[in-house]
């Protein structure tokens, strides 16, 4: 599906921080028409509001904000059962911008901050091996529709993502991970996306800042999307032939000096960022992985 332009927005702001902060920025919602009639939730249809919100590993707007990982304490963080008779599994996590995760369809917790400022999550389930999780991940635009943001002074910049994550039973986030791209933007046209049977191929535009092209289009720009498939969230559904995901580094996402990710290098050990092959221009992905 293809849209052209900014979307209209239908909710002003999911989330406003209680407290003053340096980069807070508003999560608006909004409708956009398609060429084909259809009408498509910008920037993803989202569950904010209607489900569990993940524990504060560290949230300015909360004012929690532990100076290292052993000031952290998960022991009030709610366990989520999937399995009765499961190993209780403890998860941190940090999304650019925002994460939903569920585990065998069921959903497990929800960013407490949609977009900024960055924040990372605590989270617990209870389940057994074999068990599936997968992430809805969106990066948050300030331009809905064109994938835009305002940066260094230029409110038609295009952002980028990541996920990163570690839990208590050994996994990680890295590339062993599936990944697959909903919403693509800003592009100057929708034949910057080359199709590669199930890959969404943007690679030309560049995939990490500084090198990805800044297109001049501005509130031209055009979008790409692609229907999410039902069922995305569990565990039978097949999703062997998504592309790998791809993995980034610290540079690359911009975090080097992120404290909600830095302050606790032992609670990510191992792990790495994420994202589908395009970190700048594929602005809605799902992350899945079975664990077995």
């Amino acid at each position: 599906m293809v849209t052209q332009g900014q979307a209209k927005v239908t909710t002003e702001n999911l989330y406003k921080c209680p407290v003053t902060v340096s980069n807070h920025r508003g999560s608006a919602i909004g409708t956009i028409t398609a060429t084909d009639g259809t009408v498509i939730t910008m920037p993803a249809p989202v569950q904010y509001g209607k489900g569990p919100i993940a524990a504060d590993l560290y949230n300015e707007c909360n004012q929690i904000t532990p100076a290292k990982s052993a000031d952290v304490d998960a022991s009030k963080v709610p366990v989520v059962e999937i399995d009765p008779d499961g190993e209780v599994i403890t998860g941190h996590i940090v999304a650019d911008n925002y994460f939903e995760l569920y585990v065998n369809g069921k959903l497990v917790g929800i960013d407490h901050t949609p977009y900024t400022p960055f924040n990372s999550a605590i989270v617990k389930f209870k389940a057994k091996k074999p068990y599936t999780m997968a992430f809805l991940l969106v990066d948050w635009d300030e331009q809905l529709g064109i994938g835009m943001e305002l940066f260094q002074g230029n409110p038609r910049h295009p952002g980028d993502g990541g996920l990163i994550a570690r839990f208590s039973d050994g996994t990680v986030t890295d590339s062993s991970w599936k990944a697959q791209t909903f919403y693509i933007a800003p592009l100057n046209t929708p034949d910057e996306v080359e199709e590669k049977g199930n890959v969404h191929d943007t690679t030309k535009l560049g995939r990490v800042h500084p090198v990805a092209k800044k297109p001049p289009c501005a509130d031209a720009c055009y979008a790409v999307h692609y229907k999410i498939p039902d069922g995305w969230q569990g565990a039978a559904f097949d999703d062997s032939k998504w592309p790998r995901a791809y993995e980034y580094t610290d540079t690359d996402i911009g975090v080097t000096a992120l404290p909600a990710y830095t302050r606790y290098p032992e609670l990510f050990d191992g792990s790495r960022w994420i994202w589908s092959s395009n970190l700048v221009f594929d602005n809605v992905v799902i992350a899945r992985k079975t664990v077995r």
